[in-house]
């Protein structure tokens, strides 16, 4: 469902996009702007809309790390790290028991 909703909010950040370049050029070709207005409305409006692309991220990436810490779901070091202590003892079980530590 998240992943729904962030798809279609980018859809339309895609679609208010476009719509902003054909308004801005068609006050171009009815010279009420310049192309070099018409230019730094589009690149500072293409700024506004990046920062608030990265807070956009930035809460996204909070929200799921916020969702996974609660879900108590352990995290790709967690396990590497698990795995690795698993195989060390693994080693010292065998050499305990006489076989060989290769594996």
């Amino acid at each position: 469902m998240l992943f729904e909703t962030v798809r279609k909010a980018l859809l339309v950040g895609l679609g208010v996009q476009e719509k902003a370049k054909e308004f801005i050029d068609e006050l171009i070709k009815s010279g009420e702007l310049s192309e070099a207005q018409g230019a730094k409305i589009m690149k500072e409006w293409m700024g506004k809309a990046e920062e608030s692309s990265k807070g956009l991220n930035k809460t996204l990436s909070e929200f799921v790390s916020k969702t996974l810490e609660k879900t108590n779901i352990p995290t790709r070091d967690e396990i590497d790290k698990l795995s690795r202590k698993i195989h060390a003892l693994s080693v010292r079980v065998k050499k305990l028991e006489g076989g060989t530590t290769e594996e």
